[in-house]
């Protein structure tokens, strides 16, 4: 299974931080910072952003999703059919806490709650790449990537 580059990402924005916070790049030529210059405080901002949407993709083992997402995933692998006709459409990743992709990358699909009188909460969204699936148990506020070798 081949993870997103999460960390990677994450490692750039982290230096890209740094050098902001400490006025210029290692071996780089050194920038004064006057008081006038906002643009260091909007980056920095932006990698903090971008930080925290990084840290609220987690990662969570197969066998540990509800048996409902068991189900979904079965489907999803079968080509369906599926429950819920919003099933297979367009995740535009609004929330912005998935990694970044062109329109149509991410497809969303429900994962049942029992007990619930419509669609609920739960969902899983996946990538194009194979096994790049995320859970959500929450409506898309946080997301984990789901690890099958565990």
């Amino acid at each position: 299974m081949k993870i997103p580059p999460r960390i990677t990402r994450f490692g750039a924005v982290g230096a890209l931080a740094s050098a902001l916070l400490v006025g210029g790049l290692a071996g780089g030529p050194a920038v004064a910072a006057t008081p006038t210059t906002t643009a260091p405080v909007a980056h920095t901002a932006t990698a903090v952003r971008s930080a925290a949407h990084l840290a609220a993709v987690g990662k969570i083992c197969y066998s540990k999703l509800p048996s409902q997402a068991h189900d979904t995933l079965n489907l999803i692998a079968k080509g369906g059919p599926f429950p819920y006709p919003k099933d297979g459409t367009v995740f535009s990743n609004r929330e912005g806490i998935l990694p970044k992709q062109k329109s149509g990358y991410y497809h969303e699909y429900t994962v049942k709650t029992p007990g619930s009188p419509d669609r609920g909460a739960r969902r899983i969204v996946t990538g194009t790449k194979k096994n790049e699936d995320y859970y959500t148990a929450n409506h898309y506020k946080s997301f984990d990537l789901v690890d099958r070798g565990c």
